[in-house]
């Protein structure tokens, strides 16, 4: 069976789904209660569940996951809402301190089935602190594993996946797709929570990125099509650990690769990538792995979030780039 649905309310529907088949699984955040979260992630399901389910927290990003990390050693399975990227950092030392380590601490004897939901990244014309990339924080800290699904029927599943899990999951919601529909299978997942996923064959330059990006992605294979260049698309969805074996085969067989990402270029993920596909494709690339970025500099104000972010202009324009060598 499948439907139709916003990835928010795809989001509310695997939430669901896991409070009806797991009484391990609650919910933690400020706000996701009666009003059902900043973006009605988890609207009604307070209602539903209950107050000892669905818990409105106290506007303490620390003792939400402080909280948490003592639940999942009691044998519950938490679901955390963090309601902006930005806000994330007042929890930074409990998430990369304690949640990330005690499972190693334990020599695996205890685990920690937490997830930190957080919705990120730009295109929403938000004040600052409030359209943030942070991902490569994440992706850094050895134990915690970060996904992030670009559609619909992920968001559905990849959240139920991300609570199945025993190690503690960061669940990176691009915010600006929330109202994106899209068609849900409701009967069984299309992929593994790790894998990355081809979503447009093409032969001349492997495009690559996750999130909100691959939307973007698209509109510029779509573009590069129009003008005689066949771009092949790849959803990364697990950004710890990444799933290598579709980007290799596709650059192996294209010859080029492009990364673009919302976060600022430096030291990121996108490099990350990059340094991999160039030291295990080597002799097969054409040209060098070219990155496409937000600046390095603090997100700016809403009127020029437009330039800072990357759009399929400055893809095409990396992707010309590459063909040029």
């Amino acid at each position: 069976m499948t439907e139709n649905l916003p990835i928010s309310r795809a989001l509310n529907a695997g939430l669901r789904r896991a409070l009806e088949t797991d009484d391990r699984v609650l919910l933690m955040g400020e706000d996701i209660g009666p009003l059902g979260g900043v973006f009605r992630v988890t609207e009604g399901l307070q209602k539903d569940f209950g107050p000892r389910r669905v818990i409105d927290s106290p506007l303490a990003e620390s003792g939400i996951v402080g909280t948490a990390i003592g639940l999942a050693m009691g044998g519950f399975k938490p679901v955390l809402e963090i309601q902006f990227d930005g806000f994330v950092f007042p929890a930074f030392d409990q998430i990369t301190s304690q949640l990330a380590k005690i499972t190693n601490r334990h020599e695996g004897a205890v685990r920690m089935p937490v997830v930190i939901r957080i919705p990120y990244g730009g295109h929403i014309g938000a004040v600052e602190h409030h359209q943030e990339s942070p991902e490569a924080y994440f992706t850094h800290t050895a134990g915690l594993r970060v996904v992030s699904p670009s559609n619909a029927n992920d968001a559905y599943w990849m959240i139920q996946q991300a609570i199945d899990s025993p190690d503690p999951v960061v669940f990176l919601e691009p915010k600006a797709k929330y109202w994106q529909k899209g068609e849900v299978d409701l009967d069984a997942p299309a992929l593994p929570l790790h894998a990355s996923r081809i979503v447009r064959r093409g032969t001349d330059v492997t495009l690559v990125g996750h999130g909100a990006m691959v939307t973007t992605l698209l509109q510029a294979a779509a573009l590069a099509e129009s003008e005689g260049t066949s771009c092949e698309v790849i959803d990364l969805r697990s950004l710890s650990p990444v799933d290598y074996g579709p980007l290799l085969d596709s650059v192996r067989r294209t010859g080029r690769m492009v990364y673009a990402q919302e976060a600022p270029g430096f030291t990121s993920l996108g490099s990350e990538i990059a340094a991999t596909v160039m030291e295990k494709a080597f002799f097969a690339l054409e040209a060098p792995v070219l990155r496409v970025s937000g600046f390095d500099v603090p997100f700016p104000p809403a009127k020029l979030e437009g330039t800072y972010l990357p759009d399929a202009d400055r893809i095409l324009e990396a992707v010309d780039r590459s063909l040029a060598y």
